[in-house]
């Protein structure tokens, strides 16, 4: 059977990719092991910048209606909580959601826009070569059976298949840190955002559809590199009680786990024609709900530069800069769950004078905050630009600027298969320049953030970062390097 991609894997990652290969042309086959979505969600939390994502294509309102938003999120159960609300976002909130229905709304996505999903099959390897990929997939009667396709795309998890086969490297540290986690009901459960730390460990509380909560947290004797073997009800309440004092009338068990900070990064994110996302590419402790935003980046990253490589209109080496720009943005994740994993096993006074000073400056430091909220929610992510004296705002995260006149904004305005041109002069200079994968939205910024200023044109990607920024004054100068722009930046 011919497809142009294989996805192995069928979570959160894997479905975006499809839908965003799907909506630039793309044939696309979905391989996942599991006969139906896991109702053990792994995660709650979807970030701003994921919302953002999801606005650009017009898929965030089921999210919107379903999630509960939170108005900042937890920082290594510091006391005191990450305030989104001084985020330049239309969300400037976390959304809980847990990851199965996240997957179920994405899965509707995906297929309803023609995507071929194959539950219960498994890819076992696959062989490249010059212009494709053989995928062995076994199906869902054992059966072996063969896939053709372009290219094929891990999102796989930690233990890939995937990246195994193609002989990507993972190196990084084992584990060395043991938490833990509890679905649970609780009779008195603490009020919302309940955290505690002390010497005994660290916990926290999160509501959960269905009346449950989920219990997690971390204790002195997880300093282990040791594996405890399986979790009971009776030791997560003991957990509990030691740093609370109390177990909230817990009882009712629907899913108990652990889980370790093994840290591991794949030295590449392509190789030939076998590209990684997600877990696939980067392994990490749980801390801060990052994990499966960042895939749906990835994805998000990934998906319009291998449409445009399969139709023909990427410019030379566009799929190439998936990993020079991700690779980046995994090492940086890499760190931030380092760091917090070092402030989370903090039970020494040093480490809990270090957790205050911390939080204190979170609660009192506005400057602080923000910066650490934008590193958190991915809304500071920005690719260098291979130009050194380029606009300072090429490569950023292009906000959902709003014009005026018109009741949508930027992000109402993009498109997945295609760039969309600001042209932002009054006069209409670049109205000429509008074709085939490339939208020219002619209008007037209102209330236009201050890097902005100045600002006469801007050529926006499909995942909406800025490709190039226009300042010059003269209209036929502009309209020269918008062209100029438009030549290095996408094929006609």
């Amino acid at each position: 059977m011919e497809q142009q991609v294989v996805i192995a894997g069928g979570g959160p990652v894997g479905l975006w990719l499809a839908a965003e290969l799907r909506l630039g042309g793309v044939s696309v086959t979905v391989v996942e092991e599991r006969m139906e979505i896991d109702r053990r969600s792994k995660a709650l939390t979807v970030h701003p910048r994921t919302i953002e994502v999801l606005a650009s294509r017009g898929a965030h309102e089921a999210f919107l209606a379903e999630g509960t938003p939170i108005p900042g999120g937890h920082f290594a159960m510091l006391d005191d909580r990450l305030d989104f609300r001084v985020l330049d976002t239309p969300f400037p909130y976390t959304l809980s959601l847990p990851q199965a229905r996240t997957e179920e709304l994405l899965e509707e996505r995906a297929l309803a826009l023609g995507a071929r999903m194959a539950r219960g099959h498994r890819v076992t390897g696959f062989t490249e070569h010059a212009d494709s990929v053989t995928v062995r997939v076994e199906g869902r009667d054992g059966v072996p059976y063969e896939l053709r396709a372009a290219y094929i795309v891990g999102c796989d998890g930690s233990r890939s298949t995937v990246r195994t086969t193609a002989g990507i490297d993972f190196p990084g540290t084992p584990a060395t840190v043991v938490g833990w986690l509890g679905d649970v009901v609780l009779d008195d459960p603490p009020r919302p955002g309940f955290s505690a730390f002390g010497p005994q460990g660290g916990v926290m509380a999160v509501p959960l559809p269905g009346g449950r909560h989920r219990v997690v947290g971390v204790s002195p004797d997880g300093l282990t590199t040791e594996w405890p073997g399986d979790l009971g009800m009776e030791e997560l309440r003991a957990k509990v009680v030691a740093v609370t004092g109390q177990d909230f009338g817990m009882r009712d068990p629907e899913w108990l786990s652990r889980f370790g900070n093994a840290t591991r990064f794949a030295a590449q994110y392509r190789r030939g024609r076998v590209l990684l996302a997600g877990d696939a590419a980067h392994q990490h402790f749980p801390a801060g709900g990052v994990g499966m935003n960042v895939g749906i980046q990835d994805a998000h990253n990934l998906g319009w530069k291998l449409a445009a490589a399969l139709g023909g209109w990427a410019c030379d080496g566009l799929l190439d800069t998936y990993h020079t720009e991700r690779h980046p943005v995994g090492a940086q994740l890499m760190e931030h769950s380092r760091a917090q994993t070092a402030l989370m096993t903090g039970f020494t006074p040093e480490g809990l004078d270090l957790r205050s000073l911390l939080s204190g400056m979170i609660a009192t430091q506005p400057a602080f905050n923000r910066a650490l909220s934008e590193r958190l929610t991915a809304l500071a992510v920005a690719y260098p630009p291979a130009d050194p004296v380029a606009h300072p705002l090429t490569g950023t995260r292009a906000p959902d600027l709003t014009f005026t006149g018109s009741a949508n904004g930027l992000f109402a305005r993009l498109r997945a298969d295609g760039y969309v041109l600001l042209d932002l002069t009054p006069d209409r200079a670049l109205a000429g320049l509008a074709g085939r994968r490339l939208t020219v939205l002619t209008a007037a910024l209102d209330r236009p953030p201050a890097v902005w200023a100045g600002v006469r044109a801007a050529l926006i990607r499909p995942d909406g970062h800025v490709a190039w920024a226009g300042t010059e004054t003269d209209d036929a100068s502009l309209a020269a390097a918008a062209r100029r722009a438009l030549a290095t930046r996408r094929r006609p």
